[in-house]
């Protein structure tokens, strides 16, 4: 079944098919949105793989990729396959695609099952990201396959049997850097060609130019998808845990939630994914460095297309600064201010090097901001944000910088209604925690749904306090806790 496709794109494959599914949720928004329309009991063996309507072809896609910085050759869909697109009212196509249904000549020696965690994980984050305004694949279904799969969660020697689940997932495209990346190894740079002009004419309705100009407005314009992608997970608080070059949308998507994690104490240095160590090249303060590096190497792919060395390496050059000047207008929107003065690069630096030595909670941190009033005391204000305790020097440290942010607000040409509405649409009052993420994991398991519920109806609002008692820090019971503050790739 495994086994290497050169010259081609793709291959197709039927799903493994699952005589006992249950249906675990069904996304009823996305579906009317798609033109699937409304769920039926009929539809469930479909969600699974298991009955496909007539003259539908399935299929897995091939592509290459840098792996934590190495090549590692061909790749593909190892655990997903595409059902095919569907066409909406309004002519928007969408692509359906299972992940977990079964083996494709990509998986590696890999059985392309996937667990109830990692399909869990894939459907709510994916859904949480869309509701947080941020450009991501979507999660139509989830469902039990009726069998279990066995994982070493861990990698550590100790394999368990899981109960075993399918996600579906739909994007625009599952478009990836790493297709490109495929042929350009093969040396098949007239089918490289083919794909890059597929790309442009399905996905780049605002690039209009021709010639060898049209292939230069395509890097250009992936390279701005991607920094404003990168700029929104800093604004959240994501860590996507294993950006290879295989996981990086052409679109400028998030796909492929496996080892993820919003952060919970700021820190550059986080990163959840327990195959990221000791290196920690995956690292939240990283993210817009190795999608910098990974544009790179999309570059070298494109160039027997581009054909202008000097014009790649200018727009990468150009890429840090576009990418810093967003994150910093980012920041601005974070602290409620009217725009980005030059003083500011002191300022956000000054208020990192705050949150990581306070060990301060990223989310709540700005929630609190917004709170702060003449008469508020600066010790109970903060204490039940900070993962340390906050002592007389440390809130001193504290009490400094926000004297220090008020005489930035003073400089606002916005009022202070103003300010805090920016605040308010900018900072989450909810993100999907890990450890809220196991708590829902394990209830599923043991067949409740009752958290799924609320945290289904609490990231569909993520810019309200629907259930104040998940605006708090990750408890301590958590700190080390497998599968929740730290996460393998079979995550």
């Amino acid at each position: 079944m495994q086994r290497n496709t050169p010259k081609v794109l793709f291959a197709t494959i039927k799903p493994a098919g699952f005589e006992k599914p249950r249906l675990i949720a069904f996304n009823e928004d996305l579906s009317e949105k798609i033109g699937l329309g409304k769920f039926e009991e009929k539809d469930l063996h479909f969600l699974v793989g298991s009955l496909l309507p007539e003259n539908i072809q399935t299929y897995a896609t091939a592509y290459a990729g840098h792996q934590f910085g190495n090549w590692a050759g061909q790749l593909g869909d190892g655990r997903a396959i595409l059902a095919g697109e569907i066409t909406d009212a309004n002519g928007k196509k969408t692509e359906i695609q299972w992940k977990g249904a079964g083996a494709t000549p990509y998986s590696r020696h890999a059985d392309g099952r996937a667990v109830l965690r990692s399909s869990v994980r894939e459907y709510l984050m994916s859904e949480a990201m869309y509701h947080l305004g941020i450009p991501t694949t979507r999660a139509l279904s989830l469902a039990f396959t009726g069998e279990d799969v066995i994982r070493d969660m861990m990698y550590n020697g100790n394999p368990q049997y899981e109960q075993g689940a399918v996600v579906i997932r739909t994007a625009e495209s599952f478009l990836r850097f790493g297709h490109f990346e495929l042929l350009y190894a093969q040396e098949e740079y007239k089918l490289l060609q083919d794909l890059v002009d597929f790309t442009i004419e399905n996905y780049f309705p605002e690039i209009v130019s021709s010639g060898h100009q049209r292939y230069k407005d395509f890097f250009e314009n992936v390279c701005t998808r991607t920094a404003d992608l990168i700029v929104e997970w800093c604004r959240v608080g994501f860590v996507h845990g294993v950006m290879n070059t295989d996981n990086m949308s052409i679109l400028g998507l998030t796909i492929d939630y496996g080892p993820y994690s919003m952060m919970d104490e700021y820190n550059l240095s986080f990163t959840p994914n327990t195959t990221d160590l000791p290196g920690r090249r995956y690292a939240f303060g990283k993210q817009g460095q190795i999608s910098h590096w990974n544009l790179w190497k999309l570059a070298s792919a494109l160039q027997p297309i581009i054909k202008d060395e000097k014009f790649l390496e200018n727009t990468l050059k150009n890429f840090g600064i576009y990418f810093w000047d967003a994150h910093d207008k980012m920041l601005c929107k974070k602290f409620g201010l009217d725009g980005l003065k030059k003083e500011d690069e002191e300022f956000f630096g000054t208020w990192q090097v705050l949150m990581q030595e306070l060990q301060l909670d990223h989310t709540l941190f700005f929630n609190q901001l917004e709170k702060i009033t003449a008469d508020t005391n600066i010790k109970e204000h903060f204490s039940p944000l900070a993962y340390t305790v906050l002592n007389e020097e440390k809130l001193r440290i504290l009490q400094d910088f926000i004297v220090k942010y008020q005489s930035r607000l003073h400089l606002n040409s916005i009022s202070k209604e103003d300010s805090l509405k920016l605040m308010s649409k900018t900072n989450p009052k909810f993100i999907l925690r890990n450890y809220l993420l196991y708590e829902c994991i394990e209830e599923i398991g043991k067949g409740k749904t009752e958290l799924l519920t609320k945290l289904t109806q609490a990231l569909e609002n993520p810019y309200k306090e629907l259930f104040p008692e998940y605006s708090v820090k990750r408890p301590s019971s958590y700190d080390n806790t497998a599968g929740c503050s730290t996460l393998s790739c079979s995550s």
